[in-house]
C-alpha cells in the first residue's frame, strides 16, 4: 500500500532528523513530531484492517490525515526554531504533501477500497 510505505519512510526520516535537535527540545518537540509522524502510517494500517467496515475505515483514514496535519504543524515549528534547514523542511514537505495527496484519494473513494 503506497501511502503506508511512504508514511513509514517519511517517519523514519523524521525520527533521525530529531536525533540531532537539542535536548532541550525532547518533550515538547522531538517527541511530538515523532509521535505524530507514526501515527500517520499506523492509523493507514489500522484503516487497512477495518476496510470491511465503510465508515470505520474513513474514520481511520481521516485521522491518519488529521496526525498528517499535525505533523506539518510540527516540522514548521522545527524551521522556525531553525532545528531545519530551508531545502529540508521543504522536501520533507513535498513528501508529506504527496502523502496527503494519496490520503486525499483515498478517502475520496474510500468504499471501492471495502468489501
Amino acid at each position: 500500500m503506497r501511502p503506508y510505505q511512504a508514511a513509514f519512510a517519511v517517519q523514519q526520516e523524521l525520527f533521525g532528523l530529531s536525533k540531532q535537535w537539542p535536548k532541550h527540545a525532547d518533550y515538547s518537540l522531538t517527541d511530538e513530531i515523532r509521535r505524530s509522524s507514526r501515527s500517520i502510517g499506523a492509523n493507514i494500517a489500522e484503516s487497512w484492517a477495518k476496510r470491511r467496515y465503510p465508515a470505520h475505515f474513513l474514520s481511520k483514514l481521516s485521522d491518519a490525515d488529521g496526525e498528517l496535519q499535525e505533523t506539518l504543524h510540527w516540522l514548521d515549528t522545527a524551521l522556525a526554531c531553525k532545528y531545519v534547514p530551508v531545502s529540508e523542511h521543504r522536501r520533507l514537505l513535498d513528501r508529506l504533501s504527496e502523502i496527503g495527496r494519496l490520503l486525499g484519494g483515498m478517502i475520496n473513494r474510500h468504499e471501492s477500497f471495502c468489501f
